[in-house]
């Protein structure tokens, strides 16, 4: 539950860099202004990109389950976490806001483009969930660290969930900036966009903590459980 709880805070916290990166694609969306289609499309924008990143999520937490079975998921957490608050520390202290702009040459990022060109020409709210799924897998370095929380999450069905609720968590802003680029200024998104990294090291706390299994409830639970009475019922 505490991980599910800080995938959607990271997401509400760090939200702001979304609107730096995503921000021109949500105020492209079409669809006739204040008619019900306009907000239709802009929920079910912002929905689409929460069912990408809870795909995304599944793939992480199947893969933390195998690293799970191979008793290694102490570990991952531990080092992820560590590493989420290194580069959030250097950040900060660097002075820089796009520490997380990494671009994955893996990434057909030039098809997606095209992609959601074709999709937005499509005026109406269903043609918007999908510009909002094809989004969501944009290169994006915010939405990588989130999934460091899935990987260590245990099971597919934990790291949807999770990832979900980040999505969920960048909702409320990337829907204003949708809505109206006038309700947010530019030096209040660029003030906000500097509480990523912070936000960040929060969630690497949460990780380091999961990881350490101290036995604290929702906090730093024992990831592998308890095998000895596991084994004694096999006997």
């Amino acid at each position: 539950m505490e991980l599910y709880i800080a995938g959607f805070v990271f997401g509400l916290l760090g939200s702001m860099h979304c609107v730096g990166m995503c921000g021109p694609i949500a105020l492209a969306l079409p669809v006739q202004e204040k008619s019900s289609s306009f907000w239709l499309a802009r929920i079910n924008y912002n929905l689409g990109r929460s069912v990408t990143y809870a795909l995304m999520g599944g793939l992480f937490g199947l893969a933390g389950f195998g690293i799970w079975l191979a008793g290694y998921q102490e570990v991952i957490s531990i080092v992820g976490g560590g590493l989420i608050i290194l580069i959030a520390v250097i950040s900060i202290v660097s002075g820089k806001i796009n520490w997380m702009h990494l671009k994955p040459v893996w990434l057909p990022v030039g098809a997606l483009k095209k992609g959601l060109g074709k999709l937005l020409k499509i005026k109406n709210p269903s043609g918007m969930l999908g510009v909002g799924m094809l989004n969501g897998f944009l290169p994006c370095g915010f939405v990588y660290v989130a999934l460091a929380g899935a990987l260590v999450s245990g099971s597919a069905i934990d790291g949807m969930i999770y990832m979900f609720l980040f999505g969920l968590g960048t909702f409320p802003v990337m829907f204003l900036v949708s809505s109206s680029n006038k309700l947010i200024s530019l030096d209040w998104r660029l003030r906000l966009q500097k509480a990523v990294p912070y936000a960040a090291i929060a969630l690497g706390v949460i990780l380091v903590m999961r990881g350490l299994a101290l036995g604290i409830p929702f906090i730093s639970p024992v990831l592998g459980g308890d095998m000895t009475t596991g084994e004694m019922m096999c006997h």
